[in-house]
């Protein structure tokens, strides 16, 4: 059985008499990467790829703002649809699953896979991504995955999910913001293409990323408990 490092916790001590002694427990949880760790790691980075050019039309109900407006509104006004990529969640659910230090790997591998082998990013690949816009998002998985990583170590509770996926989510879009803002400085790029950008990459799609982040850890939860079974 295969059981990863980030479920490695120290169980409180605990003080038995014997003998007129007093003996200290301490539980530890070996760390083993065997073939079924290596095929779900190799797995993760595959999913990773996949969530990079899945679109999900996500349909729900709003409040117009025709209607503090005093404008007339109908039906078609309440309902909005968002074009979402679901990678960031992606991310969060690798790490729920796998751990802090093999969903670091998870990503890496994905990350060295787009920079020197195939185009698995969402506008090719090569390393002279690095120059895209959009890369410092990409680049922000690591620190995040390292945090998020971090937090889930003290339990999977709903609490601590969601604070483990707010902290992660704001990492890689405050990381990506500033990365973004260092590459436009360097072409002299204007206010208004900045603030655009932002709005586009980090507007209400922190929203959707916090939400799908939440529920896919939640997942992942119960999930690695029948993984862990069988691998």
């Amino acid at each position: 059985m295969t059981q990863e490092e980030e479920q490695t916790q120290e169980v409180q001590p605990q003080k038995k008499e014997q003998g007129g002694r007093v003996i200290k427990y301490k539980k530890h949880q070996e760390i083993r990467l065997g073939v079924g760790s290596l095929v779900l790691l190799v797995f993760c980075s595959f999913l990773l790829i996949v969530s990079t050019f899945l679109q999900l039309d996500i349909t729900h109900f709003i409040i117009p703002s025709k209607l503090f407006a005093g404008e007339p509104t109908k039906l078609s006004d309440y309902i909005y649809t968002y074009k979402f990529i679901p990678q960031i969640p992606a991310v969060m659910f690798v790490v729920g699953l796998l751990g802090r230090r093999l969903g670091i790997t998870s990503i890496l591998l994905y990350i060295i896979t787009g920079l020197f082998f195939l185009p698995v990013f969402a506008l090719g690949g090569g390393w002279r991504y690095i120059f895209e816009y959009g890369f410092g998002y990409i680049l922000a998985y690591l620190p995040a995955a390292f945090i998020t990583g971090l937090i889930l170590k003290d339990g999977y509770t709903m609490k601590n999910s969601a604070k483990a996926v707010l902290i992660g989510v704001i990492t890689i879009h405050a990381f990506g913001i500033l990365y973004m803002m260092c590459l436009a400085g360097w072409h002299h790029m204007s206010w208004n293409f900045v603030s655009a950008w932002v709005i586009a990459q980090s507007g209400i799609k922190i929203i959707y990323d916090f939400v799908f982040s939440y529920i896919l850890v939640l997942i992942a939860k119960y999930l690695r408990i029948i993984l862990w079974l069988y691998l």
